[in-house]
């Protein structure tokens, strides 16, 4: 592939400790040379908690209800806080960090990745904007109510539409390798969401419930016609593919990267060590 030209990777739905030992793998294979920067599209099954890498899992989550529920549940390699995959596209991005144009700080790279993004949800007949929390009273106007959820808030340079926040990254530098991943929702089933998260109280809880429904919002929520999983990955395949200005060419894990996934996901992502390990 030349240097404009991207993989583009369709997963199709996997399990939580499959998806997050795949992004490691593509992270590290790219990271040795062996692989293009690439994008992935996917979802999971069953619906999973992810939460991240520094979050405390029995201060947070009510791991009884995760079971009780058959919710999946994992811990990200990247930051930032839990997130419910249920009724989303999920995407990833891995790219060297000396890629060209790609800036050397985190929140300005956000900015870059996320015009993909921003580009995809023009597709969907949506106008969306990137939060510069760059200001005090833009600071004041997206703070966080102090939930677990990573959509209660967005970060510098995540997207909002109609004030709302409709996806959610993160991202992590490791071996000169970027890798960003985030959720696209489709929908989103709120009730289970806080069901999962631990709160100081049933009235605590149920305050911030009313709160989040007012700061986060699904791509359905705001369209007469329902976007399918197919329509919202070719919006969002053709939003990169305009909005980081590449060519996105179809293409699957290599043999190397298929047998990283499988160690990681035994050895790592589906393990309690690593898992429950804060």
């Amino acid at each position: 592939m030349t240097g404009n030209q991207w993989r583009l990777i369709q997963s199709g739905m996997k399990n939580s400790a499959e998806n997050m030992a795949i992004d490691e793998a593509i992270l590290i294979a790219h990271s040795e040379g062996k692989t293009p920067p690439t994008i992935r599209f996917y979802g999971w099954n069953p619906a999973t908690l992810s939460i991240g890498y520094f979050q405390k899992v029995d201060k947070e989550v009510d791991r009884d209800v995760i079971k009780e529920k058959g919710v999946g549940f994992v811990r990200r390699l990247t930051g930032g806080r839990a997130v419910l995959h249920d009724q989303e596209l999920t995407y990833s991005v891995t790219l060297s960090e000396e890629y060209p144009g790609m800036p050397t700080s985190v929140t300005e790279s956000y900015r870059v990745i996320s015009q993909g993004l921003l580009e995809g949800f023009r597709n969907l007949g949506l106008e969306g904007e990137m939060v510069p929390l760059d200001t005090k009273e833009e600071q004041a106007k997206y703070k966080s109510l102090g939930s677990a959820a990573c959509f209660d808030s967005p970060s510098n340079y995540e997207l909002v539409v109609e004030g709302r926040k409709i996806a959610g990254s993160a991202q992590t530098r490791q071996r000169g390798a970027i890798l960003q991943h985030g959720s696209i929702l489709l929908d989103m089933d709120v009730d289970l969401l806080f069901d999962i998260l631990r709160f100081p109280s049933a009235k605590v809880k149920e305050k911030l419930k009313r709160i989040f429904v007012t700061k986060a919002v699904a791509i359905n929520d705001l369209r007469d016609q329902p976007v399918s999983m197919a329509e919202a990955i070719d919006a969002f395949q053709q939003g990169f593919a305009k909005g980081l200005d590449v060519e996105l060419v179809p293409g699957k894990l290599t043999a190397y990267e298929e047998e990283l996934a499988r160690e990681l996901a035994q050895s790592r992502y589906g393990c309690n060590e690593w898992n429950l390990k804060k």
